[in-house]
């Protein structure tokens, strides 16, 4: 059974292998394509609408208990995909 996580942009659970791992380095937020960067990660469809929802709201931060204020610039320069 495959694991199930809650997309930060649209707050529906999801198999693990449908959406990407979201990671806080450095007060940068960096996106884990292999889930395999250490730390508390954070999940998210990799979606336009999903990304854009997740950062408009500012749901990295709480997900990721982080206090600062986090660079979104990588994480804005990610390629999302279409739904389909």
């Amino acid at each position: 059974m495959e694991p199930v996580r809650t997309c930060v942009g649209c707050r529906t659970r999801a198999p693990r292998s449908t959406l990407l791992r979201v990671v806080a380095q450095n007060d940068t937020l960096i996106p884990d394509e292999r889930a395999v960067l250490p730390g508390r990660g954070a999940w998210v469809h990799p979606t336009p609408e999903c990304m854009e929802a997740a950062l408009r709201r500012r749901a990295f931060g709480r997900a990721l208990r982080v206090t600062t204020q986090l660079d979104t610039r990588t994480f804005e320069q990610h390629p999302p995909r279409n739904k389909g």
